[in-house]
């Protein structure tokens, strides 16, 4: 038996932007999505170090519970720039570039080498 309501939704599918901060209309969804990936990669280099969270937080200059939640790619109140200097502390150079928008307004991105 089919429930009308509920699964007439499921056979809809809408695409997705690239960033489902602003999919979910969440404000300053550019700079989540900037948070986000600055976390991932602080987590990634933590991972590729084998470090402990106790250790990670000592060489980070934070607590333990807050490494926690990096790893998780939970950014929480750390600013871009408080995460920019965590990949620079693991020993990271971070360029910023900044250029002209194609559009109206313009967006902002991280890329990693």
């Amino acid at each position: 038996m089919r429930n009308s309501g509920k699964a007439a939704n499921l056979d809809r599918v809408t695409e997705g932007s690239c960033n489902v901060f602003a999919d979910l209309g969440l404000p300053n969804a550019d700079q989540e999505l900037m948070k986000a990936r600055l976390t991932l990669q602080i987590a990634r280099i933590l991972n590729d170090r084998g470090l402990t969270q106790s250790e990670a937080a000592k060489i980070l200059g934070i607590q333990q519970p807050h490494v926690s939640a990096l790893v998780r790619n939970r950014a929480g109140n750390f600013s871009v720039g408080r995460l920019i200097d965590f990949l620079t502390v693991l020993g990271h150079d971070v360029e910023i570039t900044v250029k002209p928008a194609r559009k109206e307004r313009g967006a902002m991105s991280v890329v990693f080498a």
